[in-house]
Parts: C-alpha cells; structure tokens; sequence
C-alpha cells in the first residue's frame, strides 16, 4: 500500500473519530460547558431566572439550526411545563429520552411531571432508571423526595 492511501485513510479516520465525538459529546447529559453553545447558555440562564417563556423560542431556534440534542430537547421540555403545558413537555421529554435513554436530567423531570399528572407509578418507572443510571446521583435523590413528599399528602 501507498504511504500516501495510508495517510489520507487516516485522515478520513480520524475525521470521522473527530466528527463522532462532538455528536456524542453535544447529546450527552454531561455536556462540559465550555462545549455548549451560546444559545444553550442563553436559555439556560433564562430558565435558572424562571423566565421559561423566553427561552421556549431560543431553544427551539437552537434546535432547528443546529439540529436536535437530548439537552436542548430536555430543557425545551422543562420549559413548557413549567409554562403550564404538560403536554408538550410530554413529547420534548420523550424525544430527549428517545435519542438518550439514560439522560439524567430528562428522567427526572418527566418523573416530576408524571407526578403533576397524578401518574406515581411512571414517575417510580423514571425513580428506577435513575437508580440504574446513576445510583444516587441527585437527580435520583430529588425525584425520590418528590414521589416521597406526593405519597405523604
């Protein structure tokens, strides 16, 4: 072989290896901030200031450029309900999960939500993925608490 088809191969490889990393690393629930891009930050200064509202179109505009990531989609979900629309934080929460089964934070909140919808046992079925997750991580310590502090009531 050619040393010059054995560069350009790994140079096609390692492309690849470069492209699939940022794929991964932009859906995962873990994304370093430094990698998220400004929109994100944006709406996620908007949320952290309840301003929910304001963030539904950042979001959305962030996912119709950039495409769909279970981060994005996971706080488009949260934003919706936390506006009051269960049911299109619904379909966000899914969709984040579809891409991301595991996505810590998604688990939760379509486990808060399922409790607002006075649905326990969806919520117990996110508590469990959580502990499978995570074990004890505070997305599973906050969900369990929610259920915990419903059943008391």
């Amino acid at each position: 072989m050619k040393r010059s088809s054995i560069i350009s191969g790994f140079a096609g490889f390692a492309a690849v290896l470069m492209i699939t990393g940022s794929a991964w690393a932009m859906g995962s629930s873990d994304t370093d901030e430094s990698q998220q891009v400004d929109a994100y930050k944006q709406a996620k200064s908007l949320i952290d200031d309840d301003k929910y509202s304001e963030a539904i179109p950042i979001l959305q505009k962030l996912i119709k450029d950039k495409g769909a990531y279970a981060d994005a989609l996971n706080l488009l979900g949260y934003s919706y309900r936390k506006s009051g629309d269960a049911t299109t934080a619904l379909d966000y929460y899914n969709q984040a999960l579809a891409m991301e089964p595991k996505h810590l934070g998604a688990n939760e909140y379509l486990g808060e939500l399922y409790l607002e919808m006075k649905q326990p046992d969806k919520a117990k079925e996110r508590l469990a993925v959580l502990k499978n997750a995570c074990g004890d991580c505070e997305e599973y310590e906050e969900l369990e608490d929610a259920i915990k502090k419903q059943a008391s009531m």
